[in-house]
């Protein structure tokens, strides 16, 4: 397994990957990593959310929302679309007004 390399920022590698199937765990994993956690369930602490859904998440029983993003946003900093990205979210995106 290859190392991400020192000063690498996480959603740099994300972006520069080739296009890959929607994957909250790479998403996870980034936020884990990220915000230097040892688990799910640090995470889900951090998230103010019950462990068992981030293992939901993980195992794609139920999406990841987008009040979820928007704490994930709050927590790490990262945008939307950073965020979205990580997961290879590639889905529709709707705006307030845009027909």
């Amino acid at each position: 397994m290859s190392k991400k390399p020192i000063g690498v920022p996480i959603c740099r590698e994300a972006a520069v990957a080739a296009p890959q199937q929607y994957n909250p765990s790479r998403l996870l994993n980034a936020l884990i990593e990220l915000l230097d956690l040892k688990s799910d369930a640090a995470l889900a602490r951090a998230l103010e959310i019950a462990p068992p859904t981030i293992s939901k998440m993980r195992h794609r029983v139920v999406p990841v929302s987008a009040a979820m993003l928007i704490c994930m946003h709050y927590l790490s900093g990262l945008s939307i679309s950073e965020l979205r990205g990580l997961m290879s979210d590639h889905g529709p995106r709707f705006r307030a007004g845009i027909k």
